[in-house]
């Protein structure tokens, strides 16, 4: 642990905020967010924005599906299902309203909520190369983007990111599509079945002994020294962000397709995974600027890597990092094992969550395995981070919100695993038996 951080002794940041200690000792907790604004005013990004964002996936629809035919994608493109999880909930014993899961696990081709950020920033990147170089207008058929002509155009330009996991293979796998030259830096905890998929779509994956951070600075230094490289940057990105946003519309319209109701006096409540806090902090974003005080918004992190929770709380947003309180960040829900949290996104979304909790890994496993066990629906660890909200802090969270939980709806963000290989799973599905036995 440092000696001063940010000016301040750890001792003088625990006097300041007391649920510090726990927080340094790795114990689950729930922070209410002191804040939190129900209906903030704050738009640093604009609604146009967010339905042009909208609009750019389905301008390269024709494209998504003539590049990958197998993915057999809907009207809507890049969309996942909205199941309501009744078995989960009675194995839970904890939820009132209803529980729902919005299956990002299983968005088509990328199998993570990083298909939504990572596709958008490389097909925006792509869209206005193009464009500059007289190769594209945007009524034409954006099929041609699957075409020799286009792949010899990209295969001048090179794609750099630094990723966890989850990321890396969106980003990777698109960009290789479109004809790009793609490198992929991956932190320590990056999973191995995850870098050998990259390298099957030949992505060159370059491994670091270090975390995400680290990964994230080696990619951006590399990538500057390169001439025609497109480095992205998960830690500061508004074009990730603005990928994210688009679940937000998707939600609204499935919601309505089901009979859901959602107003004050039947709210949502959405639990979401948070690693650097792109995904989540999009899909907040977009979601509060259709149900303003209707919706509430809590992010989940491992204990060993309560990044957004510390630089939430603290004020510091990215000046700080979970190491600087002696905090390992070293956490089996690879895709949330972030040290710091992203400098665009905590400035942007301080006053419209309302929460932060944290949980323990052998947690992730037993939900895992129940899910899997009532509902027959495989996560990987990590997406098992928002199902602990209704499963452990629904009481904390009815009282500190002042709401009734009974009469909303919750709503659990899965953020991956249909990709992860049969053994992994059946070690990670065999791990989550022992926890709950």
């Amino acid at each position: 642990m440092k000696g001063h951080i940010a000016g301040k002794t750890a001792a003088e940041w625990q006097s300041d905020y007391p649920l510090l200690t726990d927080i340094i000792q790795t114990k689950e907790v729930y922070w209410e967010n002191p804040a939190y604004r129900p209906a903030s005013k704050e738009q640093p990004i604009t609604r146009e924005e967010l339905d042009e964002a909208a609009a750019l996936f389905q301008r390269f629809l024709p494209f998504l599906r003539k590049t990958f035919p197998e993915a057999e994608l809907a009207e809507e493109g890049i969309v996942s299902p909205l199941k309501k999880i009744a078995d989960m909930k009675a194995e839970l014993e904890t939820v009132k309203g209803d529980l729902w899961l919005k299956c990002d696990h299983d968005l088509p081709v990328a199998g993570s909520i990083k298909a939504r950020g990572g596709f958008f920033e490389i097909l925006n990147y792509a869209e206005t190369l193009a464009s500059e170089h007289g190769l594209l207008s945007r009524p034409d058929d954006y099929s041609k983007f699957d075409s020799e002509q286009f792949r010899n155009f990209f295969a001048d330009y090179s794609i750099a990111v630094g990723s966890t996991g989850n990321l890396g293979l969106s980003i990777g796998i698109i960009s290789a599509k479109i004809g790009f030259r793609v490198t992929v830096h991956m932190s320590q905890d990056a999973k191995q079945w995850k870098k050998d998929l990259l390298r099957s779509y030949g992505v060159t994956v370059i491994e670091h002994p270090a975390d995400f951070s680290v990964a994230v600075e080696k990619g951006r230094e590399m990538c500057l020294q390169e001439q025609r490289c497109y480095f992205v940057d998960d830690e500061d990105s508004k074009n990730l962000f603005l990928g994210y946003t688009v679940a937000a519309k998707e939600i609204e319209q499935q919601l309505k397709t089901a009979g859901v109701a959602v107003d004050e006096k039947h709210p949502l409540i959405v639990y979401l995974p948070c690693g650097v806090g792109g995904g989540p902090g999009g899909v907040t974003y977009g979601l509060k600027q259709i149900y303003g005080e209707a919706v509430h918004c809590i992010f989940a992190e491992p204990t060993h890597a309560p990044s957004m929770l510390l630089g939430l709380m603290t004020g510091l947003y990215d000046k700080v990092a979970v190491q600087d309180f002696g905090i390992d960040n070293i956490t089996e829900a690879d895709g949330l094992a972030v040290g710091r949290p992203s400098g665009f996104v905590a400035p942007i979304i301080d006053k419209m969550i309302a929460g932060i909790y944290t949980i323990e890994d052998q947690e992730l496993y037993k939900l895992l395995y129940l899910l899997y066990r009532s509902e027959g629906l495989f996560l990987e660890p990590s997406a098992l981070a928002g199902m602990y909200g209704p499963a452990r802090w629904s009481e904390k969270i009815e009282k500190t919100l002042g709401i009734n939980s009974g009469q909303a709806t919750h709503l659990v963000w899965s953020t991956g695993g249909s990709l992860v290989p049969k053994h992994d799973r059946e070690t990670m599905l065999s791990k989550g038996k022992e926890a709950v036995l």
